[in-house]
């Protein structure tokens, strides 16, 4: 009823640990970028990584040796992968995301917020979070390529760069218009 085989057990108890080990030394030896806030790429290889390593320690047709390959197999391509789009902008464009404009100068820009499903709350919520009172106060608000949102404070009296954020086409919604 609790369990299959005191055998099944032993294995969960011997592999387990083992293939957790190895999910660490590979995740060590594949760098910080393996670890970072998650892109839509990482965010996959995060799940494959989950399946895989639960795949090694609950299922007995899979063998301790052919899942650390797996795992391997995985890191090493999520490496390659990015190792190339740090080389390539056309590999950059495929797996990442460019950030999205979605306020400036205390102005939202709905056509923005539209597209990447963000909602004014969404927005007030990341001022909220940053101390800020007032989307005035705000220079720019910027949806991150791994779904957070940054604000850039209106403090200086100038408008910061959004250095590597695409500018908006259309013209800024002002709050209290239609």
């Amino acid at each position: 009823m609790f369990f299959d085989t005191w055998s099944g057990l032993a294995r969960v108890m011997i592999v387990g640990p083992l293939a957790y080990l190895a999910l660490v030394l590979f995740l060590r030896i594949s760098g910080k970028r393996t670890l970072t806030k998650l892109n839509a790429f990482d965010l996959v290889v995060t799940v494959a990584l989950g399946s895989t390593l639960s795949s090694i320690v609950l299922t007995k047709s899979v063998a301790l040796l052919e899942g650390v390959l797996a795992l391997a197999t995985l890191i090493a391509l999520q490496y390659l992968i990015t190792w190339s789009s740090v080389r390539s902008s056309l590999i950059e464009g495929l797996v990442k995301a460019e950030p999205t404009l979605l306020a400036r100068d205390g102005e939202l820009i709905t056509g923005a917020m539209r597209r990447q499903r963000v909602t004014r709350d969404d927005v007030l919520s990341a001022l909220r979070s940053e101390g800020l009172d007032d989307l005035s106060q705000a220079a720019a608000v910027v949806l991150e390529t791994d779904g957070s949102i940054s604000v850039l404070e209106a403090s200086t009296g100038r408008t910061p760069g959004v250095a590597g954020v695409p500018q908006p086409e259309t013209t800024p919604h002002r709050p209290g218009r239609t």
